[in-house]
């Protein structure tokens, strides 16, 4: 069985995007140790192309490294509609891309949503809902798409707010990726925390 796939989106995909998903692989192998690449696969891409190819902004990778996280292997990547088709749950970090995001695949609304909205309305689901945590795919897979379809009910006909998008940091200095990297981690550790209980 494949793992629960997140796929974490920004506009070059070298700075929040890619914090992102080595934020939440450093928080699920907190949660599962080795196995968590079978558990869990962390994945980002750029709404534009022009850095395809290039590693993570140094700061960003600073910011990943002092986490614990790693930045090997990185390559920055375009957004592509079989990438949103493949993934179960879709993290923007702003309200812009995230309808990006759901003008290329109008069948992703259910499952894409801005990163600070979905750590804040995580709060609110009921663990005792979900089914079982166990550090299995399938059952990681069954307990992702609960915690999707949970996060997708709080949510309602109520968008994002202005305070739920991830501001740019490309080149405003390691302060600026800090505070970045606190509020992705406010999202991805709670996540994994409830993922894998």
């Amino acid at each position: 069985m494949a793992p629960f796939t997140v796929l974490h989106i920004c506009m070059g995909n070298i700075c929040r995007s890619p914090m992102a998903e080595r934020l939440l692989a450093r928080a699920v192998r907190d949660r599962a140790g080795e196995q968590s690449e079978q558990l869990v696969r962390s994945v980002s891409a750029g709404t534009g192309g022009w850095h395809e190819g290039e590693q993570m902004n140094p700061p960003a990778a600073r910011q990943v490294l002092a986490r614990g996280g790693s930045d090997d292997g990185f390559e920055a990547r375009k957004l592509r509609g079989d990438f949103i088709d493949e993934a179960d749950l879709i993290l923007t970090a702003t309200a812009d891309q995230f309808d990006y995001v759901v003008a290329l695949r109008p069948d992703a609304a259910g499952r894409t949503f801005v990163t600070g909205e979905f750590g804040r309305l995580l709060s609110g689901v009921d663990a005792s809902e979900l089914p079982p945590g166990e550090p299995k795919p399938d059952a990681v897979r069954a307990r992702g798409a609960a915690i999707v379809e949970a996060v997708r009910r709080l949510r309602g006909d109520s968008g994002p707010r202005p305070a739920d998008d991830l501001d740019d940091p490309w080149g405003r200095g390691d302060q600026t990726f800090q505070r970045i990297g606190d509020e992705i981690e406010d999202t991805t550790v709670p996540f994994a925390v409830l993922l894998l209980p």
